[in-house]
């Protein structure tokens, strides 16, 4: 089966940089349909490989759970920003809606701690508990949008998210390129060679 997490994983990293600048830059701003299509293009991967993921299972159920679903909430989250931002609509319900989905994110980050879950269960825990209080940020600042300090503080909160994902990103691209030699290639062709040379030695006795 194929493992989708590297993709949920820069697509993640890509999405929560573009919302942080967003909310530097693009949110004081009237018309912030410059910023539709950043937000649409992350918001379809996550939804697209999220739904994939939480429907096929490729990896144990509670990572695929975890970051299956948790892709999915993100990717409509952005596709709704993406499909306002181009409408000129409010952003401050798609906040509300934000809100529950970080506080399952910090409730996975904090669950995945106790349990020990993943090669490192501290960094990755960490990582989905600033990752949900993200979303819990991103909501305040869509409400207190004429507050630059909440904006500056939101986007700050995103950019660590984003960072802390980053080393198990790039180091797991790094690994899955590693090819390594099928094992069972390697059993294959020991037993043939030696059923090759017990034939002949049992025709000789036979013989």
């Amino acid at each position: 089966m194929i493992d989708y997490v590297t993709l949920l994983l820069v697509n993640m990293i890509s999405g929560l940089a573009v919302l942080a600048f967003f909310l530097w830059w693009g949110l004081p701003r009237k018309d912030g349909r410059d910023w539709a299509p950043a937000f649409g293009v992350s918001g379809l991967v996550a939804t697209v490989a999220g739904f994939a993921m939480t429907f096929t299972w490729p990896i144990p159920a509670p990572y695929a759970s975890a970051y299956g679903e948790m892709s999915v909430l993100l990717g409509t989250l952005f596709l709704g920003a993406a499909c306002a931002l181009h409408c000129g609509w409010q952003l401050y319900p798609l906040g509300i809606y934000a809100f529950f989905p970080g506080v399952a994110a910090v409730l996975i980050g904090v669950r995945m701690i106790d349990l020990s879950l993943t090669a490192a269960p501290l960094h990755t825990g960490i990582g989905f508990i600033v990752t949900g209080l993200g979303g819990v940020c991103a909501g305040v600042a869509l409400w207190k949008q004429n507050l630059r300090v909440v904006r500056i503080v939101g986007g700050l909160v995103m950019l660590i998210a984003a960072g802390l994902w980053v080393p198990t990103t790039y180091v797991s691209y790094w690994m899955h390129l590693e090819v390594k030699p099928q094992a069972s290639a390697n059993t294959d062709t020991r037993p043939q060679g030696n059923e090759q040379q017990a034939e002949p030695a049992q025709r000789g006795e036979g013989g």
